[in-house]
């Protein structure tokens, strides 16, 4: 009987050199420190782990690490299965890398005790997980490059694919390549994986490489590579032609035809497969079976009580399977796994009803010693379900559930629960068996649905809670519903509305922490609807908690009456507050109400003008998000870019492009896209215009998505457009981000500033109109600037959050006023643009800058060169310390127009015939300008253009201008 070389076992890898270059190439940008990510799709058995295996090997030559984890396709899989293998491998050599994480306790409990989790910051677990594996496999790329392949990816949980999402969202400079292998024939329209797999190709840092099925000529070239010599030929064009380029279905038909000696074969893989089986011995087949209802790998001692076999005959039957290649050994715990899934599959499906239920049942009856294991109780839910057990089934699923929460896998921890749920009337004193109440389960599968991000679930299932809940359970499940709802947009009212029904029943109660938090929730809602006891209910809500000692809902209610101080115009009062609330979150450890502080804090700071000390706040605010694991969750992104346009404003704009750098792709999520669109500002500002360009085209599709986008975005584009001389495209800019913002919720005092540029690009549009005698296009720039206008006026008159505009907000406001001015002559009423300077002094440096620039230029059609110089010299410093370079190249030009000397410069070795201003003069009638728009240039009258080129022409010899200006060139009297 010829023997059969199998997958993986040293042959070449045949036919796969382009999908195998392309997984190189990869590995190589990885190794440059590019980290990128390969999705690599294929039906069941048509290479994919074949291919990894290769890159892997090569990989490890090349003194890469290399990890793996693989997803299995039972309901009995662990939440981040794969990733806790991958971590598994690391505990031998990277211990202090491990332990430095406490986050990663989770998915393996012997590195440290996990305090117990606090209810209020459930959804943070997660983050702080997915931060934790994010921080260290960037740890990990800066000692060697790192390739983390995980298989089977359409078997993953959804905590594991919300966290692959998470990691290659982030792909950034990292030495880091992932490979993530799925089955293209398992994704029906429904599939989980399908819409993420949509989200990650978009992002620039994914290819994706779709493994399809050999040709005709490589097919028997694989078949020939497996086959031995007396293989006969036309055998080997026989499997090739029926394995339709499928690289295991060929390998089996090879097997099979090996096995019997006979030439005829089956045609379906299915059949091929359980042909296979049934020439094992019945021992052997029997142990196949038992091993397939236990999953793709079984362990040993497990395998030996469900098979009911003496030892010797046990090892006899897996001695004969891993000889014919249907399982394989596997080192770590004495495991068992089949070689491919399809075979487990193909054994599986072949069995009888009963036998399932009885294979089941022993399993069931193995896994009941080893609860307290992590994963047992998913794997006792599983196999009680199957074998109909559900009273067992739901005090598994219950435990499965708590321990899913406890790994930071609110998604499976919700899966458990709805399981629970749908049997709970199935079972008889459902309570008795579940250790918990049906409120309290429909509780928890509301919380895990809102840790998850699911809202709307949440929101169903808190709903459901109050229906059932009695008494207190009734009290918390309003106050829970209240909350889930505020985090809705567009149901704030009716958030209110429910938690003043918690009020009702908790108005004439003793206090108690329950009762401090339904009113510190209360005085939150009130304050968002905007009702006038808002005060008065934070007030009261404020005693109750100091008297029964609930820090947490102190403070929580702290930064209610903070927010309401600063409405009515106290706000140092809302400071102190705020400070008092951060650190009674601090005491109580309750991080969500911390981080809320924090950021309450800095906007607090910011509004006043206090750019340093918003600065300073932002910065500690992100650095405890860091140290807790947050670095990117909500709380970590929203700091990261108000601290980027903190220190933007400040002047530091090298802290600017720091804090706003991308760990990945910009539109990956919704932080990275803010933080992104945090540092357009600083891009443009800087002359990086290529980058800004790019980035703001990646970014206007995501806008619908959170107001600060079209905010940030639209502020650059004009910018960019205005330092690019394209006024008209700047003046579109203004209009398509206005239309946006409007959409959102109209007159916004954020509209101020986007109208203020907005005008200020119709102010140099109608100039233009002017010159060219085009009186429709200035006339429709002048109507689009009155829009605007009108538009930063409604903004002005709305109420900030501070009850009225801050130093911020004026100063738009002023440079609005300005920027009108310059709609007649282009230039402006000097006096308007010193009001611009005074108004940006409270500490925007560049803004500042910028206004002593426009005033200049009004100071020289004023005449007045004196005071011009003086600001454009002011002007120029701030520029050159900023590194605005659009900003210094303009105010260098203006200088030369004016014949302002900006700097010392060295004597002249020669006389000129011209003098500086009529070698101005002259420079622009080169570039062919009128008389009139020479005059504007360098604001001066038309008729003292005349009278300069008169001049030049006598000094030149000249009777024509173009004469004038040919000689000039000769002599060198103007740069060619």
């Amino acid at each position: 009987m010829p023997t059969v070389p199998r997958l993986g076992s040293g042959i070449p890898l045949v036919a796969r050199s382009a999908e195998i270059g392309r997984l190189r190439a990869a590995f190589a940008r990885a190794e440059q420190g590019q980290a990128n990510a390969v999705l690599v799709s294929g039906d069941a058995g048509v290479g994919k782990t074949r291919l990894v295996t290769d890159l892997a090997a090569t990989a490890e030559r090349a003194g890469a690490l290399v990890l793996t984890g693989r997803c299995v396709g039972s309901a009995a899989g662990l939440p981040y299965l794969p990733i806790a293998d991958v971590l598994a491998q690391l505990r031998a050599d990277h211990h202090d890398a491990l332990h430095s994480r406490p986050a990663l306790a989770r998915l393996l409990p012997d590195l440290a005790v996990r305090p117990p989790s606090r209810e209020d910051d459930a959804e943070l677990g997660q983050l702080q997980l997915f931060d934790a594996v994010h921080s260290l496999l960037t740890e990990l790329s800066t000692e060697r490059t790192v390739l983390l392949t995980i298989e089977d990816v359409h078997w993953a949980d959804s905590s594991s694919r919300n966290l692959l999402t998470f990691l290659l969202s982030r792909l950034s400079t990292q030495r880091l390549l992932v490979v993530i292998t799925y089955r293209a024939d398992e994704l029906h329209r429904r599939h989980p994986l399908r819409p993420v797999l949509a989200e990650l190709v978009r992002l620039s840092a994914v290819e994706r490489l779709d493994l399809t099925p050999f040709n005709k000529e490589d097919a028997v070239l694989f078949v020939r590579s497996l086959a031995d010599d007396d293989v006969a030929e036309t055998m080997v064009q026989r499997i090739a032609e029926r394995s339709e380029g499928n690289a295991f279905f060929a390998e089996e038909l090879l097997a099979s035809c090996a096995d019997c000696g006979e030439p005829g074969m089956p045609t379906a893989l299915v059949d091929v497969l359980l042909a296979r089986i049934e020439r094992l011995s019945p021992q052997t087949q029997q142990v196949l079976r038992a091993a397939s209802a236990g999953g793709r790998r079984v362990r040993y001692a497990r395998l030996h009580e469900v098979a009911d076999m003496a030892p010797a005959e046990l090892e006899e039957a897996l001695r004969e399977a891993v000889q014919h290649n249907v399982l394989q050994t596997i080192d770590v715990d004495e495991h068992y796994a089949f070689r491919h899934a399809l075979l487990r599959e193909a054994i599986y499906t072949d069995l009888l009803p009963g036998e399932r239920v009885r294979l089941h049942a022993a399993y069931a009856k193995q896994v009941m010693g080893e609860l307290g294991i992590r994963g047992a109780a998913a794997k006792l839910a599983y196999h009680s379900m199957e074998s109909h057990a559900l009273p067992q089934a739901l005090a598994a699923y219950v435990q499965a559930a708590r321990e899913a929460d406890e790994a930071g896998a609110p998604s499976e921890a919700l899966g458990f629960t709805e399981q629970a749920m749908k049997i709970w009337g199935a079972v008889p004193d459902p309570e008795s068996h579940a250790g918990i109440s049906e409120v309290k389960l429909t509780k928890l599968a509301s919380m895990f649905a809102i840790s998850a991000g699911e809202l709307e679930r949440g929101v169903a299932f808190a709903r459901q809670t109050v229906r059932v809940a009695e008494g207190e359970a009734k009290i918390e499940a309003l106050r829970r519903l209240a909350m889930a709802l505020a985090n809705l947009d567009g149901k704030e009212r009716e958030a209110a509305d429910v938690i003043a029904q918690a009020w009702e029943l908790v108005r004439d109660e003793p206090p108690s922490v329950n009762k401090a938090w339904v009113m510190a929730v209360r005085a939150r809602m009130l304050r968002v609807v905007c009702l006038p006891d808002a005060r008065a209910a934070a007030d009261a809500a404020v005693r109750v908690a100091v008297e029964t000692g609930s820090r947490s809902a102190e403070a929580d209610t702290l930064i209610t009456i903070a927010v309401l101080d600063e409405k009515e115009g106290r706000v140092d009062d809302a400071c102190s507050r705020l400070i008092i609330a951060r650190d009674r979150a601090i005491e109580a450890g309750a991080l969500n109400v911390e981080l809320r502080a924090w950021f309450n804090l800095g906007i607090n700071r910011y509004e006043q003008g206090l750019i340093g000390e918003a600065v300073k706040v932002f910065g500690e605010g992100l650095r405890r998000s860091e140290q807790n694991g947050l670095s990117w969750g909500p709380s970590g992104f929203q700091l990261r870019a108000l601290l980027a346009i903190a220190r933007y404003v400040a002047g530091d704009w090298v802290g600017s492009a720091e804090a706003a750098r991308l760990p990945g792709d910009p539109v990956a999520n919704i932080g990275n896209a803010i933080v992104a669109s945090s540092g357009l500002l600083t891009a443009v500002g800087a002359g990086r215009f290529d980058h800004a360009e790019q980035l703001l085209q990646r970014l206007r599709p995501e806008w619908r998505r959170d107001y600060q986008l079209p905010l940030f975005c639209t502020a650059a584009a004009i910018e960019l457009h205005h330092w690019r001389g394209r006024p008209d495209l700047a003046m579109a800019a203004a209009q398509d981000g206005l239309d946006t913002m409007e959409s959102f919720e109209p007159g916004l005092t954020a509209e101020i500033r986007v109208a203020a540029l907005g005008i200020s690009a119709a102010a140099d549009v109608a100039r233009r109109a002017r010159r060219r005698r085009d009186t429709d296009a200035e006339s429709a720039a002048l109507a689009t600037a009155q829009r605007f206008a009108d538009l930063g006026a409604i903004a002005g008159k709305s109420k900030p959050r501070s009850g009225k505009l801050g130093p911020e907000g004026l100063a738009w406001q002023t440079r609005l006023a300005a920027e009108i001015t310059r709609l007649d002559d282009g230039t402006g009423d000097p006096q308007a643009w010193r009001r611009v300077v005074d108004a940006f002094g409270y500490g925007h440096a560049y803004e500042r800058a910028l206004a002593r620039w426009r005033l200049a230029g009004a100071l020289l059609a004023d005449d007045d060169k004196d005071e011009a110089a003086q600001q454009l010299r002011l002007a120029a410093e701030t520029a050159d310390r900023l590194g605005a370079v659009p900003l210094s190249t303009a105010v260098t030009e203006l200088a030369k127009r004016g014949r302002i000397q900006l700097g010392e410069t060295e004597p002249r070795d020669t006389v000129d015939v011209l003098t500086p201003r009529e070698r101005s003069v002259l420079a622009l009638v080169a570039m062919g300008r009128t008389n009139r728009e020479v005059g504007e240039e360098l604001f001066i009258s038309e008729k003292t253009v005349s009278v300069h080129l008169s001049r030049v022409m006598a000094k030149l010899g000249a009777s024509r201008r173009a004469e004038a200006v040919a000689t000039a060139y000769d002599r060198g009297l103007l740069d060619s």
